[in-house]
């Protein structure tokens, strides 16, 4: 039988009647015409959906340049060339790894449940699956979850060691963990709906699993290796203030990451040209806007929560402090933005915040150092976020998100039971897990071989002298034409009250 788009010289031929002159011949050419015309349609959809996708990943690309801002920003005037060359190589090394290695890692389907198989060097792509502007934009979010490893290690750590990580985390580790929950053949994919984990898969929709905290666990190891930087906690074990050397360049790059988060978010449709009942205003297209809603409204109130807590506990407004609490909010309401109302996205917002500030005080309690606080950032707000996403998410966003299931499971405060929070456990606890036995020993080995962190006198030297050939500023015009580049002398730390 026909479909009801299909149109037949056969079928319409009748319906012109007996006077018609040939009508099989004016039947087949408005076929025709109608052919060309629905054609037409198509290629409309698929080009608009390629430019949206296309679009969102220029967007996420640009959070790279909100990294090299806030990590610039973030470390002392001695090392912001060392830093902004890493983030640099985050993208370049990133880039050539996930072509030839990560993408296929990831997304290589037909698979099994644990790796991709398929499209080693973009072999065979486009597909019916994937066209070129899938993989730009999945290896803008490799690239994005090293980024967030390399400031953890900032300040003390040797360049070899940040192109060995960088290559590993993009190229191997980062990719395993996005087929598990984003591949069609992932164990814990909710799109593998022939086999859902706990019977609902997890919900994890832009990475605040798969993308923040495999890059914050991922630094947490780097970092703990390492070690703290020399001066960060004085003779008693209090921990000294080592303040980034410009606010204005965190602000700068949190704005910037702000407006990357609006293509890491609601790109991750991937697709918005999508009815959910064609015809009427509501489509994807909707469910789009809601997700750069919740968005929004969860790093704002983790930002307002940031201020008003570290000034009762502090007695300052710290604009630092604030900028790291809006992204605390962002990296949390990750997995579930897509999926909850913006009231939940306040909820969410406002305990990210006080897992940031509550990780950070345990972070100095043991000695912990993170330049720019993003194993607790990253891994802790993106662990809040998962089970955030299982507690709230609505059943009509679930069914509209992820669907061909029928009855799958939703947040648990919303009367969707357990199992989505059972299979969102599995994941922060199998994440861990992952990046403990990968990242963990790739760190470790580096620092047996004396490849991972640089000498006491390099850094206290500063490293863009030591092994960049001169400093980030030139302080003095005169001597900079005379080809002397002037260091600027910094107050030593002192304790906090």
């Amino acid at each position: 039988m026909a479909s009801p788009t299909t149109c037949s010289a056969d079928l319409l031929a009748p319906f012109f009647g007996p006077n018609t002159t040939n009508a099989a011949a004016a039947a087949d050419y408005i076929c025709t015409q109608f052919t060309a015309v629905s054609n037409r349609f198509i290629d409309t959809s698929y080009a608009v959906d390629s430019t949206y996708l296309l679009f969102s990943a220029y967007l996420v690309f640009a959070m790279q340049l909100g990294f090299a801002m806030l990590c610039a920003g973030s470390v002392r005037a001695k090392n912001t060339m060392n830093i902004m060359l890493t983030n640099v190589l985050d993208a370049a090394a990133g880039g050539l790894f996930y072509y030839l290695f990560g993408f296929a890692f990831a997304f290589g389907a037909p698979s099994n449940g644990f790796i991709g198989r398929q499209f080693f060097g973009l072999k065979d792509i486009p597909t019916s699956l994937f066209d070129y502007s899938f993989f730009l934009y999945q290896w803008a979010f490799a690239i994005a979850a090293a980024g967030i490893t390399s400031g953890s290690i900032a300040e003390r750590t040797q360049f070899v060691a940040y192109l060995i990580y960088s290559s590993f985390l993009t190229g191997f580790v980062y990719p395993v963990v996005s087929h598990w929950f984003w591949s069609s053949d992932g164990w814990a994919s909710a799109s593998n709906t022939e086999n859902l984990l706990f019977g609902s898969g997890v919900i994890d929709f832009a990475g605040s699993g798969v993308v923040h905290m495999v890059g914050g666990i991922a630094g947490f190891y780097g970092a703990l290796i390492e070690g703290p930087r020399i001066g960060r906690f004085d003779h008693t074990g209090r921990a000294v203030a080592l303040r980034g050397h410009s606010a204005s360049l965190v602000v700068l790059g949190t704005f910037l990451l702000w407006f990357g988060w609006y293509g890491f978010n609601p790109g991750s449709f991937t697709r918005i040209l999508a009815p959910y009942a064609s015809g009427t205003y509501y489509g994807q297209w909707s469910a789009v806007g809601r997700t750069a809603v919740t968005t929004t409204l969860a790093g704002c109130t983790a930002a307002l929560t940031t201020l008003f807590g570290k000034r009762i506990m502090s007695g300052h407004w710290n604009v630092m402090d604030v900028c790291n609490g809006l992204l605390g909010g962002f990296a949390a309401i990750t997995a579930g933005c897509s999926v909850v109302e913006p009231w939940a996205a306040v909820i969410c917002g406002f305990v990210a915040a006080w897992v940031l500030i509550g990780f950070n005080k345990l972070a100095e309690k043991v000695k912990y150092d993170d330049p720019l606080e993003a194993a607790q950032l990253h891994g802790g707000c993106g662990a809040w976020g998962i089970i955030f996403t299982a507690l709230f998410a609505t059943e009509k966003y679930v069914n509209e998100v992820y669907p061909g299931v029928t009855g799958r499971p939703y947040g648990l405060f919303m009367g969707g039971g357990g199992r989505l929070l059972g299979a969102h456990i599995v994941q922060i606890l199998v994440i861990i897990g992952w990046v403990t036995a990968t990242m963990g020993p790739l760190f470790y080995g580096l620092h047996k071989l004396k490849l991972l962190r640089i000498s006491e006198d390099d850094e206290m030297a500063g490293m863009d002298q030591t092994r960049h050939g001169g400093f980030a500023y030139v302080y003095d015009d005169d001597a900079h034409k005379h080809g002397i580049q002037m260091a600027k002398v910094e107050p030593s730390p002192t304790a906090q009250n």
